[in-house]
């Protein structure tokens, strides 16, 4: 049956769809609005959407700007990620305080939630870095799956932007950052300003110590984060900067560090700065101290290069693949015309023909599809079930080759098909369905999107579990 089932997926994936628009009001509208502009329907979603696809994605836009805008609505058990750069610090020091006399306790669980669902993270001061890091997996889970706690698509963003500034929570000091990173340097810059965005990362201790910034000085220069600043974060690798510019790049960022021991995150050493002019692309830069690269990065942020490659990467994205010249110079004239405004930019993709093209499909990522099938179940049929949805979800990102925060190079995880399309990785999203599928109600309303024979093969089961699995491994749902 599971044979089957795959022949099916990969066949209806790799059929090519004639170019044309989707019809507003259609099911395929509004399995592609709520697919890619979040993680997929729920009977409230369709509801709003079935009017018509291309409004429902504005106003969603809209909703998702405003909501940026507030602090996230973080559930009880996850309050510790509420905390500040300098809380953050203040408790990562008495972490590392904690180990050196040898009281830490390395034996106690480290399960994403606690099958009572009260994870009680944030309390074990001698783990303080591995409640954080669990804080910060379970958040991503349950914000990208619950609209009720977070907006899909500021959902959606956030992910983007955090895997295109990508840090490994794997090395050592960043690893109790990263939540803070996640919610306080991304998530309120998702669809601001690209420069603000690119600012706040490049100030934040996740990232300074990820690409070791904040053991550059002027007298022992590291250039790592100043070649992917402009390498993977702004210009792109072809767009003809040098070794020279790199150079000079790092040579205008020495300085910016953390402060952990005084509970500060970010700070500026003066010191360790190497002042004097430097020139970066054929610019000079006289400014003092840290304001040299608060003016370069903005530099880097406002250059069309940098212009080109986040339009394309947002293309691949959101409408597909490999996508199409035009569509890619389209919002870069829009990042530049507005100075990197990304909501201007993502309207502009919304707006745009390609989007809404049958022919430019996506296939899931494990990330996409773990929070669609967590987007379907809804309502689970007990409470605690809910925690182990996400246990189950997070073995399931680290068997797929998608482990929640782990991914160690600063280029982040691929998100095309031809890395995730094979017969392995479709027989495991089939078991994960599987193993889901006792835990929540059947997702009937997603029949509305399926084809013909995938109605027929499902309707041949009498077991609600066995229904629930098809519904979730059906060829359709790969796709979004």
């Amino acid at each position: 049956m599971k044979n089957t089932l795959l022949a099916a997926c990969l066949l209806a994936i790799s059929a090519a769809s004639m170019a044309q628009a989707l019809p507003d009001t259609s099911p395929a509208a509004v399995w592609r609005a709520t697919s890619r502009l979040g993680y997929g329907p729920t009977p409230a979603l369709v509801q709003a959407a079935q009017p018509g696809a291309k409004a429902w994605s504005i106003a969603q836009l809209d909703a998702a700007r405003q909501a940026s805008q507030r602090p996230a609505q973080l559930p009880p058990a996850l309050q510790l990620l509420a905390a500040n750069q300098a809380q953050v610090s203040a408790r990562f020091h008495e972490e590392r305080e904690a180990r050196k006399d040898g009281r830490a306790n390395l034996q106690k669980p480290s399960s994403p939630m606690q099958a009572d669902g009260t994870m009680g993270l944030g309390s074990d001061s001698e783990n303080y870095s591995r409640d954080m890091a669990l804080a910060t997996g379970a958040w991503r889970l349950a914000s990208c799956s619950n609209p009720d706690l977070e907006n899909p698509l500021l959902a959606r963003m956030t992910e983007f932007w955090f895997n295109h500034f990508n840090v490994f929570i794997g090395k050592g000091p960043v690893r109790p950052y990263v939540g803070n990173y996640l919610l306080a340097a991304i998530r309120p810059h998702a669809l601001g300003k690209f420069e603000d965005l690119l600012l706040a990362t490049a100030q934040h201790p996740a990232m300074l110590f990820y690409l070791d910034q904040a053991q550059s000085t002027q007298r022992g220069l590291n250039e790592n984060y100043a070649r992917e600043l402009m390498e993977l974060h702004t210009l792109g690798v072809n767009s003809g900067y040098t070794q020279a510019d790199v150079r000079e790049m790092a040579r205008v960022l020495t300085g910016w560090s953390v402060d952990i021991a005084g509970g500060q995150g970010f700070v500026f050493r003066p010191r360790a700065h190497e002042e004097g002019s430097k020139t970066v692309l054929g610019r000079s830069f006289n400014e003092s101290g840290q304001a040299q690269g608060i003016a370069a990065i903005k530099f880097l942020a406002q250059q069309p290069a940098t212009a080109q490659r986040i339009s394309a990467r947002l293309a691949s994205f959101f409408v597909a693949d490999k996508p199409s010249k035009a569509l890619t110079d389209a919002l870069a004239r829009t990042f530049t015309q507005t100075g990197g405004d990304m909501y201007a930019v993502m309207r502009s993709l919304i707006e745009s023909r390609e989007f809404w093209e049958s022919g430019n499909t996506l296939f899931k990522t494990p990330m996409d599809y773990a929070c669609s099938s967590l987007t379907a179940a809804g309502t689970v049929k007990e409470e605690a079930n809910r925690n182990q949805n996400y246990r189950q979800a997070t073995g399931f990102l680290a068997q797929a080759g998608q482990p929640l925060n782990g991914w160690q190079t600063p280029d982040g995880y691929k998100t095309d098909a031809s890395t995730w399309l094979a017969p392995e990785a479709l027989t495991r999203r089939a078991d994960y369905a599987f193993g889901l599928a006792p835990r929540i109600e059947e997702p009937s309303f997603l029949q509305q999107f399926y084809s013909f024979n995938t109605r027929e093969r499902i309707a041949k089961e009498t077991a609600v579990n066995m229904r629930t699995s098809l519904l979730l491994a059906a060829p359709e749902f790969m796709s979004k």
